[in-house]
C-alpha cells in the first residue's frame, strides 16, 4: 500500500466540516474568532471565541456542537449556531489540539506533554497522563477502533487506548511531528511533518513513506470514502494523496489495486495475470469464497475467480461503501445508509435494522455474517449482540438478544453447518472468548467460556474450526462445541503452538482451509498451517459416514481426532462411534456408562441420559416429563441433591412424595443433620415410615436411574429406599456387575441376604409382585442372569418358604 501524490498552491486555511444535511464549515483566526461558512462558501457568522489565536475546533460527530481551544488555554463548546455552551476546561498553557470522543461524551484535548480525557458530565472523573516528553501537537479520536493518536515536538507519533494505554510509539523522526489523522473506518492513518508524509495501519507500521517538497504539513482531512487525503502545508501548499497499492489474497489469487481504477489479478498456478478495470475510483474490494467483490463511487462489480472477464454489475444507493463481508452463498455492504445483503447474482436478499443503528462506525470486529445469520455488535450497548435472519432480515428465533455481562470486543460466527446448530464466539473486554448458539427461543442460551486472554480469533471457511491467539499461544479447537457435549475432553481436542515467533499484538488476518494468515506488530505476513485431518472429520461427521470417521481416526493416530470423533458421535447421538472412540482415549467410565445406555429399550429414556452425559439436566428432565417417566424426572433431582425441586415434582405430579421425603430423609442421617426445609417438614408431618410397612413400590417401563445404568425394583422401607439394580457392562465378555444401591450416591454389593431383606422379611410382598420383579430382571440381564438367578436367587425364596407358593401360580424360574 502506498501513496499517490499531487499538490496545488494557494493559501491554506485549518477548517473542519459539519455532519448534516446543511454542510458548512468553522474556520480558526488569529484574531481569536472563528467562522461559520455555508457550503456555497459564505461566511454565515464570526464568533470571538478566545483571546489569542483559536488553534482547533472540531465539530462532534452528529454536527450538532462545536469545541474550541486556543492560546488563552480554554477549552469551549458552542452551538451549532454559534452560542456558548459552557467552558469545559481552562488551564495556564496553549491547548494546540482537540477530539472528540466516539459518543461525544467525552473531550480529549492536549495540555504541555499530557493528554486529557475529560467527560461532559461536570463530576465525572477525568483521565490524564504524560505522553509524550514534548509538546503535544495534534490529537485524533478514532469512532469506530476507540484509539487515539498523538503527535509532538519530541519527532514521536503513538496510538493509544480510550483507557491512557501505550500500543504503538515510533522512532523518532527528523523533525517534529505536526499532524495526524485517522481514516474513517479506524483501518489506517496519516502522519505529516516537514517534507515527510506516511500512511501507516492502526497498529502503528508504517506501509508507505513520501517525500514531497512542501514544509511542515500542518493539517490532514480524509476524504469521507477514506481513499484521499489533502494536507494543509507550510509552503502554501495543499497536498493531495490517494492509497494505491492495496492487495487482497485468497487460495492461489492475489489481487492488487495499482491505479485508483486499476486492478491487477494474478493466478499464483501459472501466473496468468488480468487487469480489472473500472469507470470509477475503488473504494473497497473483498476477496473470498470464489468471489471478488469491488464498490466504485456508484457501482458494485461481482467477479467470480472462474471467469474475470464478465462481472455482474449493479448501482448503489449510496457510493461510500465503508464494509464488505462476504460468505460462502452471499455478502454484506455497509454504507451511511444501512446494511445491505446481496447474492452474487446481483439479487437484493435483506436490509436489518435495529433502534439506534449507526453504520458509520461498523466494522469487520463488529459485524459478522454467515449463510443464514447476521450478527451486529450495538455500539450504544457493548454488551448486546443483534442476531437477524440473512433471508429476511427479521430478528432471529424469538427477537431476543443477545446480551453478556461484559463489554464485547470482537464477535464472528461459524460458517458451516445447519441454522439450529450455528454458534457465535466473541471477545469481551477481558480477553475472555466465549461461545453461544445464536437460537433464541424460550430460555436463555448458555454462553460457555472456551478460553482467557485471546487478543485475536477467525473462524475456518470450510469447516467449524476455530483459531486465536490466546497469551503466548497460537491455539485451534478443532471442535467447540465439545463444551456442549463434554468439557471433560474439550483439552484434548486443542492444538496449541508457542506463539512467541508473532511478536507483540498480532492479528489474524484469515483463516482458509489448514493455513491461517497472521500479521505482526511490524506488518510483515506469517503463514501457520495445521493438520488437514480434523477439517476431513468434519465433512464425514457432516455427511454422517461414521465408518469413514472411523477408519480416519485409526489411520491418523492422533488422541486430538479420536476425542473430536468422540464429541461429535455423542452431538449426533450415535452411541456405537461414541463407544470406540471413548475407548481409545481411555475414558473407560464413559464406555460403560455409553454402553448402558445402548441398552435402554426406550428412545426417551436414551435421549434423556444422553442429555444427562453432555450435563443438561434441565433438558433431560424435561424430555423424561413429556414422556410420562415421572419418577426417572425425580430421581434425576434426587440424584443431584436438587431436593426442592425433586418434591415439587412429586407434589405437582402427585406421586412418590413419600419416596422423596425417604431419599431426604436418609439423607439427613448419613451427615448427621436434622431437617430444616419448612417444604419437607410440612410434607413429612404425620408420615411415619413402620418397619416392616411398603410405603412404595413401582417399576417404570424398564427405564434405569440417571447415573445408575440398570434396572430398579424399589421399596421405601423402614425409614430408608432399598433398590435392586442389575446392570450389564460387556457382554460380549459375558461379565456382568449386580448392585444394590441406597438413597446415598454410593453402592453396595448384592447379596442374597439383602435381596431377601428387600423383598421378604415382613414386607408383604405377594407372589405377583415377585414375578414382575422376575420379570423385569429378565428383561435387564437376559442370558447372563439366568445362572446367577440359579445359584442365588432360588437357594434364598427357598430359605424362606416364598419360592414355593411363587410356583403354585404357575410361574417357573427363568432358568
Amino acid at each position: 500500500m502506498s501513496w499517490g501524490v499531487a499538490m496545488v498552491t494557494g493559501r491554506p486555511a485549518a477548517a473542519c466540516w459539519r455532519a448534516g444535511p446543511a454542510l458548512g464549515s468553522s474556520r480558526s483566526g488569529a484574531a481569536g474568532k472563528f467562522h461559520l461558512i455555508s457550503k456555497l462558501g459564505r461566511v454565515e457568522k464570526s464568533v470571538e471565541a478566545h483571546c489569542g489565536a483559536v488553534l482547533a475546533g472540531r465539530w462532534n460527530y452528529e454536527g450538532t456542537a462545536l469545541i474550541t481551544v486556543g492560546e488563552d488555554g480554554q477549552v469551549k463548546i458552542w452551538s451549532k449556531s454559534g452560542m456558548l455552551r459552557s467552558t469545559l476546561a481552562q488551564q495556564g498553557t496553549p491547548v494546540y489540539s482537540v477530539a472528540w470522543g466516539p459518543d461525544s461524551e467525552k473531550v480529549l484535548y492536549t495540555a504541555g506533554k499530557q493528554l486529557i480525557i475529560k467527560p461532559l458530565q461536570p463530576n465525572a472523573k477525568i483521565l490524564q497522563w504524560k505522553a509524550h516528553d514534548g509538546i503535544i501537537l495534534k490529537v485524533d479520536w478514532n469512532s469506530v477502533n476507540d484509539l487515539i493518536l498523538s503527535a509532538g515536538e519530541d519527532c514521536k507519533y503513538k496510538v493509544w487506548d480510550s483507557y491512557g494505554r501505550l500500543l504503538y510509539s515510533s522512532q523518532p523522526h527528523e523533525h517534529p511531528i505536526t499532524s495526524v489523522a485517522w481514516a474513517p473506518d479506524g483501518e489506517l492513518f496519516a502522519v505529516g511533518s516537514f517534507h515527510t508524509l506516511r500512511l501507516c495501519d492502526k497498529t502503528g507500521w508504517s506501509y508507505a513513506l513520501e517525500k514531497p517538497s512542501t514544509g511542515s504539513i500542518f493539517n490532514i482531512a480524509w476524504s469521507i470514502d477514506g481513499t484521499q487525503i489533502a494536507g494543509a502545508c507550510g509552503n502554501g501548499q495543499v497536498v493531495f494523496a490517494h492509497v494505491v497499492e492495496q492487495r487482497w489474497e485468497w487460495k492461489n489469487f492475489e489481487v492488487t489495486l495499482t491505479k485508483r481504477r486499476t486492478m491487477q489479478v494474478r493466478n499464483v498456478l501459472n501466473d496468468a495475470v488480468d487487469l480489472l478495470e473500472f469507470r470509477d475510483r475503488v473504494i473497497k474490494a473483498s476477496l473470498n469464497y470464489g468471489h471478488l467483490v469491488v464498490s466504485t463511487s456508484l457501482q458494485c462489480y461481482v467477479f467470480s475467480t472462474k471467469n474475470w472477464n464478465t462481472p455482474l454489475i449493479f448501482d448503489l444507493k449510496e457510493g461510500t461503501v465503508s464494509l464488505i463481508l462476504q460468505a460462502e452463498r452471499h455478502f454484506l455492504l455497509v454504507d451511511g445508509g444501512g446494511i445491505y445483503l446481496y447474492s452474487y447474482e446481483g439479487r437484493f436478499i435483506s436490509s436489518p435494522k435495529f433502534p439506534g443503528m449507526r453504520t458509520d462506525i461498523l466494522n469487520a470486529q463488529m459485524v459478522s455474517l454467515s449463510n443464514d445469520t447476521i450478527a451486529v455488535k450495538d455500539k450504544a450497548d457493548e454488551k448486546i449482540i443483534f442476531l437477524f435472519e440473512a433471508s429476511s432480515g427479521k430478528p432471529l428465533g424469538d427477537g431476543k438478544i443477545l446480551s453478556h455481562k461484559n463489554e464485547i470486543l470482537e464477535i464472528a460466527l461459524d460458517q458451516k453447518g445447519l441454522t439450529s446448530e450455528r454458534k457465535i464466539a466473541f471477545i469481551d473486554k477481558n480477553r475472555d472468548l466465549y461461545i453461544t448458539s445464536v437460537k433464541r427461543f424460550g430460555k436463555e442460551e448458555q454462553i460457555i467460556k472456551l478460553g482467557t486472554m485471546v487478543h485475536t480469533l477467525a473462524w475456518c471457511d470450510t469447516s467449524n474450526i476455530l483459531c486465536g491467539l490466546q497469551d503466548t499461544r497460537f491455539t485451534v479447537w478443532y471442535y467447540p462445541n465439545t463444551v456442549y457435549v463434554d468439557r471433560d475432553i474439550l483439552p484434548k481436542t486443542l492444538f496449541e503452538k508457542d506463539a512467541s515467533e508473532f511478536s507483540k499484538n498480532p492479528h489474524i488476518v484469515s483463516f482458509v482451509g489448514n493455513q491461517v494468515t497472521i500479521r505482526r506488530a511490524d506488518g510483515s505476513l506469517l503463514h501457520v498451517s495445521i493438520s488437514p485431518y480434523p477439517a476431513i472429520l468434519h465433512e464425514y461427521v457432516s455427511s454422517s459416514k461414521w465408518e469413514d470417521a472411523v477408519r480416519l481416526c485409526r489411520f491418523v493416530k492422533e488422541q486430538t481426532m479420536w476425542a473430536c470423533l468422540a464429541a461429535m458421535s455423542v452431538a449426533n447421538r450415535d452411541m456405537t462411534t461414541a463407544e470406540i472412540a471413548y475407548a481409545s482415549i481411555g475414558e473407560i467410565d464413559k464406555v460403560q456408562y455409553i454402553n448402558s445406555i445402548k441398552d435402554l429399550p426406550s428412545k426417551e429414556s436414551k435421549m434423556a441420559h444422553m442429555l444427562m452425559f453432555s450435563g443438561n439436566i434441565q433438558e433431560a428432565e424435561t424430555v423424561l416429563l413429556q414422556a410420562g417417566l415421572i419418577y426417572q424426572a425425580i430421581q434425576i433431582n434426587i440424584d443431584l441433591y436438587n431436593w426442592e425441586r425433586a418434591l415439587e415434582l412429586a407434589v405437582k405430579h402427585k406421586t412418590h412424595v413419600d419416596t422423596v421425603l425417604a431419599y431426604r430423609q436418609k439423607f439427613l442421617e448419613t451427615f448427621g443433620k436434622q431437617e430444616t426445609n419448612k417444604r419437607y417438614l410440612q410434607y413429612a408431618e404425620g408420615k411415619h415410615f413402620l418397619p416392616g410397612h411398603v410405603t412404595d413400590f413401582e417399576h417404570q417401563g424398564h427405564h434405569c436411574s440417571p447415573g445408575r445404568p440398570g434396572f430398579y425394583c424399589f421399596c421405601s422401607i423402614s425409614n430408608h429406599v432399598s433398590i435392586v439394580s442389575t446392570s450389564t457392562i460387556c457382554t460380549s465378555s459375558l461379565s456382568y456387575t449386580l448392585s444394590s444401591a441406597t438413597a446415598t450416591p454410593w453402592h453396595m454389593p448384592l447379596s442374597p441376604h439383602t435381596w431377601t431383606t428387600v423383598v421378604a422379611s415382613q414386607v408383604g410382598l405377594t407372589a405377583s409382585g415377585i414375578c414382575s420383579l422376575q420379570s423385569i430382571l429378565h428383561s435387564a440381564a437376559k442370558l447372563i442372569f439366568l445362572k446367577w438367578w440359579s445359584d442365588h436367587i432360588t437357594p434364598a425364596l427357598s430359605e424362606l418358604q416364598l419360592y414355593p407358593s411363587y410356583s403354585q401360580q404357575g410361574v417357573h424360574t427363568p432358568y
